[in-house]
């Protein structure tokens, strides 16, 4: 039906709950949120563009609704907000402007940057403008609900995996399928092209057990950005909560708008065939809209001041904890509802399985400052869906006394740990951190989360999408971000890398041995330390970004994984380190050993004796040896009986020149070989070599030995 006919249909008063558009045999129920409008219009669009305008009469509580008979699936719609225009007192009410529907499902079109799009006047920002955006924004879509035919049955009771168990795989959608070999053309850089068998293959052979994917929400990028010819690659720009991002998929490109929600969801159902989760980086610390300069697209000209936090001196402005212009209200109902019944919506409809939160701690500062017991920390531990997914927080803001929240989120939830990625990186460049600081990360990081929390609450990490990568890592001493338009000012010079004698590319065999070692030692840290760790999607590999440490901007080869040339030793040494971690579980830990459990693992200078106080407290120590006693693994079979591990050493030798570690004495008669050597990969398990207490292991500079001593299974 046109907007035109159903118009001329006539309207009924509809409901005031779901928000959103909903289909129904009939028609469509519409219902808005906005506390501060005096009316309301519902704008239908028809296949040319023109716009019909439909009042909406009726608002009980603050919600806006009608219901249009006649109204199908696919029809594009958005709402212009009738009422003040104040921004001296936060409202910002433009009729002229079209606003999104918060709660859409699927989003058609782009932002065509220009003065249409913004809600005041350019001579005087306290006057509202009145040219007409339609023509440069994008409409909400109508969906149905469809069934769609799930393997992993009911959401709500799918089992996942322990965290002790996870592996994240930190990954774009688009970055990573767009020059896979493998992944037909037509599929590259979308959802349906990460669910395909090549794109997931790689996947479940490297043995990473959940993707954790960098924002999928619709978003819109910065008008700067498209000024300079360049777009918001990574997505944190979000404009819709309920909608996946159109410029992700497959469908759309082939003409189907709204088709982007059937293909996110096969491509879901595909990783969970095949054992992965999926999490989602989502954005709910600010918005696309940006700082009072601003475009109006959605939340500003529905209800400014319950979206935003604003300036209490003058509401013109917004509270900024983000550095992105606004920060989200958490402390406002309206805006806790649109969190929590999107966040229902991803697992429930999408099936997702958890979520990073970009800038945490916003989310807390209902009342200015960081609050542990905020109301949405309160609303997610008492919702019955929410509180037993994977939550795992980005623990810092920006601009504000603490910003840096490491250790303080409740409980139930884990964090980036960003004191294990500074600690690592300065180990490996010979920095000296200290080895109580080094055993303090590698086994948990107890001093943040012993008190009520487990090792587990820690996401381990080296190198994440905001940085540099592995490979850029040990190839730079400085960021080279001048392909970002901004001479190199943008992103950040605490890098803590180190270039192994050249800056960049060279042909010095030296120094690519050496970015190699070091490459395989941070590796082999990440993935042996209690906790979760998390991997760069193309580390395995050897990823460059050409030494740009802020690729937000870049979609193109500077951020796209190339397939092309693979560095296939280190592939094979990653997936070797995995397939250890996930045989062994002395390295999936999930308690603190501390008290009585503390003679499991145990902490030894290179020349064999226990670290007496003088040598926990020396800063320049850059070596360190411990024993994981693997009898008593956190492991069952299936009939609850305890199965017995071996036992462990890892070497660790951070000094420049090699080191001769003196074996101790652990277990009687225990006979230790080589598993892993990071100096030399293939030296390890080529000829077993038993070697026993007092006998010495040379471990090569910046490297890594692990020995393995076999302990009898139960009957043997």
């Amino acid at each position: 039906m046109s907007a035109a006919a159903a118009e001329a249909a006539g309207t009924l008063p509809g409901s005031q709950f779901p928000l959103g558009a909903t289909v129904t045999a009939t028609g469509t129920n519409f219902a808005v949120a906005s506390g501060v409008a005096d009316g309301m219009l519902l704008c239908l669009f028809d296949e040319t563009g023109t716009e019909t305008r439909i009042p909406v009469q009726d608002c009980d509580s603050g919600v806006w609704h009608v219901f249009v008979p006649g109204v199908t699936a696919g029809q594009a719609y958005g709402y212009r907000a009738t009422g003040p225009y104040d921004p001296a007192r936060g409202v910002r009410c433009n009729p002229a402007k079209l606003l999104l529907d918060p709660y859409a499902r699927a989003v058609a079109g782009t932002v065509r940057f220009g003065p249409e799009v913004y809600g005041y006047s350019a001579a005087d920002p306290d006057t509202p403008d009145e040219v007409d955006s339609a023509p440069c924004v994008p409409r909400s879509v109508v969906l149905a609900d469809e069934p769609f035919g799930w393997r992993d049955g009911d959401p709500t009771t799918f089992r996942r995996r322990g965290y002790a168990d996870t592996i994240i795989y930190e990954m774009h959608v688009k970055g990573f399928t767009m020059r896979h070999p493998g992944v037909p053309p037509e599929l590259r850089g979308t959802y349906a092209g990460l669910g395909h068998e090549a794109a997931i293959a790689h996947l479940r052979d490297l043995g990473v057990t959940a993707v954790e994917l960098l924002p999928v929400h619709e978003s819109v990028p910065e008008a700067f950005l498209v000024r300079d010819g360049l777009t918001n690659y990574w997505g944190y720009n979000t404009i819709g909560y309920f909608a996946p991002h159109q410029g992700y998929s497959a469908a759309v490109r082939a003409g189907r708008p709204g088709g982007q929600v059937t293909e996110f969801k096969a491509m879901v159902d595909a990783l969970h065939a095949a054992g992965i989760e999926v999490l989602l980086d989502v954005v709910f610390n600010h918005t696309a809209e940006g700082d009072q300069t601003g475009p109006t697209l959605c939340f500003r000209g529905l209800d400014n001041p319950a979206y935003y936090r604003l300036d209490p001196a003058d509401p013109r402005r917004y509270v900024d904890t983000t550095g992105c212009g606004n920060s989200l209200n958490a402390g406002d109902p309206l805006t806790l509802q649109l969190i929590m019944d999107s966040l229902r919506y991803w697992v429930t409809e999408m099936h997702v399985d958890g979520y990073r939160f970009d800038l945490a701690p916003t989310l807390a500062r209902q009342e200015g400052e960081f609050g542990a017991r905020s109301a949405f920390f309160d609303l997610v531990s008492q919702d019955p869906v929410i509180s037993r997914v994977k939550l795992i927080a980005e623990p810092w803001d920006v601009g504000q006394l603490d910003s840096y929240d490491v250790g303080r989120f409740p409980p139930a939830w884990r964090e980036w740990n960003g004191k294990y990625r500074d600690t690592m990186r300065d180990l490996w460049r010979s920095h000296p951190v200290g080895m109580r600081e080094f055993a303090a990360r590698f086994s948990g990081s107890a001093d943040l989360y012993g008190r009520v929390r487990r090792p587990t609450a820690s996401v381990n990490l080296i190198t994440v999408h905001d940085g540099f990568t592995l490979r850029d890592l040990v190839s730079y001493n400085d960021k080279h971000n001048e392909a970002n338009g901004q001479d190199n000012h943008d992103g950040t010079d605490d890098n803590r890398s180190w270039n192994c004698g050249a800056e960049g590319p060279t042909d010095d065999p030296a120094v690519l041995a050496l970015r190699a070692r070091q490459s395989r030692a941070m590796l082999t840290t990440l993935l042996l330390s209690f906790g979760i760790p998390m991997l760069l999607a193309g580390d395995e590999m050897g990823r460059t970004q050409q030494g740009n440490n802020n690729a937000y901007c870049q979609d193109n080869e500077i951020t796209w994984l190339d397939w092309s040339t693979p560095d296939t030793g280190l592939l094979t040494f990653t997936k070797r380190l995995i397939a250890l971690r996930q045989a062994h579980p002395v390295f999936r830990r999930n308690r603190f050993l501390a008290g009585a459990e503390a003679a499991d693992l145990r902490w030894y200078t290179p020349a064999g004796g226990y670290l007496e106080d003088g040598d926990w407290s020396d800063p320049n120590a850059l070596a360190i040896a411990l024993y994981l006693d693997g009898s008593d693994a956190p492991d069952r079979a299936a009939d609850g009986t305890p199965l017995i591990d071996d036992d462990f050493m890892v070497l660790v030798n951070a000094w420049w020149e090699p080191l001769d570690f003196t074996l101790p004495e652990t277990r009687p008669q225990a006979r230790w070989q080589e598993e892993i050597d990071t100096f030399d990969p293939a030296r390890a398990g080529s000829a077993i070599t038993k070697l026993g207490a007092g006998d010495q292991v040379t471990v090569g500079p910046r490297s890594v030995v692990v020995l393995l001593s076999p302990r009898p299974q139960a009957g043997e």
